[in-house]
């Protein structure tokens, strides 16, 4: 009697450990699916990124230029790195120095001035897209094409920002901007800066259209100020967007080459030279190709450790949200 209730236990209990299995197996299988799935897009990575990267440092720890390309296979450790840092007139502790001081002048006024606009355009008024859109022409404009307009405009002989300032009698003769080495930086920065500003206030206004009007409100009932209303509302509730420009702006103008290329090619007597710069004339005019590869492993490590201070910032914003 006892016999057909036991199979029909066995067969449940049977049931319940198929069922178990099968959610398992499944389970199992969307884990291997998902990394199915990211497959392609880490080989590309490995092929395309990581390969270059790790071929670069083997290039910078051995001595291949155009004399020695064909049998360069033996190690030099960090000699390269050594002599760049130590010898070679200091060219690149004067890059290193070039490039910081023309990426922390461009931060400051392209940040500033792009906050000014992107307060101006949250302001509803009419016309305000379209003024909006007018100046993101700046940044749409291909940096090839930006270098050389400026590069025109600030020529001695006919350029625009001479004739404008002879004409407001701020200079008596034309200024050599991108040939006097106390002002060919300066040009560079002026265009950087033309190019940034549109960039710093969209990611800007994005931020600001996201804080709800009755915040506003509540302060001025309160009688809060501008100042006041700016510092401890504005600037506090879009911090995860202020340090996004700060850190993209950054890496965006620190690994300048273009401008940097066409306006002056470094000079005058290395007045301009930056990191990337320097890397390719090491490369392919000096045919140095294992300095090269230093320099741009220098520029490198510091680019990736700014990467990974952004992905931190990325991560604790995630947090708080």
């Amino acid at each position: 009697m006892q016999s057909p209730k036991l199979c029909k236990e066995l067969i449940a209990t049977f049931i319940d450990w198929g069922g178990m299995i099968m959610k398992k197996s499944r389970a199992e299988a969307g884990d291997w699916a998902k990394y199915l799935f990211v497959l392609p897009a880490l080989l590309f990575m490995l092929a395309f990124i990581g390969y270059p990267i790790i071929y670069n440092i083997i290039l910078s720890l051995r001595d291949v230029s155009v004399m020695t390309f064909q049998n360069a296979k033996e190690l030099v450790g960090l000699r390269n790195y050594v002599q760049l840092f130590t010898e070679s007139n200091g060219i690149l502790n004067l890059s290193i120095l070039n490039t910081f001081f023309y990426t922390a002048v461009c931060l400051i006024f392209q940040f500033s001035i792009g906050f000014a606009f992107a307060i101006f355009f949250a302001l509803r008024f009419r016309y305000a897209s379209f003024l909006r859109g007018l100046a993101m022409i700046a940044w749409m404009v291909p940096m090839t094409i930006t270098g050389l307009m400026f590069k025109y405009m600030l020529s001695p002989s006919g350029g625009l920002i001479n004739e404008i300032l002879m004409a407001l009698h701020l200079v008596k003769e034309p200024v050599e901007w991108l040939i006097n080495g106390k002002t060919a930086m300066w040009g560079i920065i002026i265009t950087n800066i033309w190019v940034g500003i549109p960039f710093n206030m969209i990611l800007l206004a994005t931020g600001i259209t996201t804080i709800p009007e009755s915040v506003y409100e509540s302060a001025n009932i309160d009688g809060a100020n501008f100042l006041q209303k700016f510092f401890c509302i504005t600037v506090p509730m879009i911090r995860p967007a202020i340090m996004s420009v700060l850190t993209l702006g950054f890496i965006y103008t620190f690994k300048v080459f273009d401008l940097v290329f066409i306006m002056t090619n470094g000079g005058p007597v290395n007045a301009t030279e930056v990191l990337s710069t320097l890397a390719y004339r090491m490369s392919f005019v000096e045919f140095n190709f294992s300095k090269g590869a230093t320099v741009s492993n220098v520029l490198f490590i510091i680019l990736f450790f700014v990467g990974l201070f952004y992905l931190r910032l990325i991560r604790q914003n995630e947090e708080v949200m």
